[in-house]
């Protein structure tokens, strides 16, 4: 039997970058009833690369090997937040998320590669173009989240990537909980 965990590829974001987000998220969401947006847990805020989904353990070596290589041929690099949006748009909002700005075409080129690798290792080419961005929080109710607060500020707090991390998620009633499988640091040739 072929074990399968679910990962995804993420950034870590600094614990003042989740203060200041979970905060906004509190500001957004003053008016909208309790269950109409579903507001993700500081402490699982990040910056999503690349979703895998269901993954066989055995695959677990060749995916870091890949990370650890693409992440040594980057350096470090600053994003800073720039703004609050929502998919497809505010008018109609699926997912509520923070924007970025400063070296996003860096980052745009490392997802870039994780992709290419991840597609020759057998995964299927995500569609969508990536779309780097924070997601705060998932609409439940369309006519509840009406109600978002987009007058809401956010400060362009910096955040310095160092590396990238093989995350595991494991759904529970309660909700997610991700457990860090893999850190691949920038810069770092071995």
């Amino acid at each position: 039997m072929n074990q399968k965990i679910r990962l995804f590829i993420a950034i870590e974001l600094p614990e003042a970058v989740k203060d200041l987000l979970a905060e906004t998220a509190v500001c957004l969401s003053k008016n909208v009833p309790d269950r109409a947006v579903r507001w993700v847990n500081r402490a699982q805020m990040h910056l999503t690369l690349r979703f895998l989904g269901d993954t066989a353990v055995t695959q677990l070596p060749s995916l870091q090997d890949s990370l650890d290589e693409i992440a040594a041929q980057h350096s470090p690099f600053q994003l800073r937040l720039n703004g609050l949006g929502a998919f497809p748009n505010r008018k109609r909002p699926r997912v509520v998320w923070a924007g970025l700005m400063g070296d996003v075409a860096v980052l745009q080129a490392m997802q870039a590669e994780l992709e290419d690798r991840v597609v020759e290792m057998g995964w299927i080419r995500e569609e969508r173009p990536f779309s780097p961005h924070i997601t705060l929080g998932r609409v439940k109710d369309a006519s509840g989240a009406q109600a978002l607060d987009w007058s809401v500020g956010l400060a362009n707090l910096a955040v310095t990537v160092t590396a990238v991390q093989l995350v595991q998620s494991e759904l529970r009633p309660s909700g997610p909980v991700y457990t860090v499988r893999h850190v691949a640091n920038l810069g770092r040739r071995g």
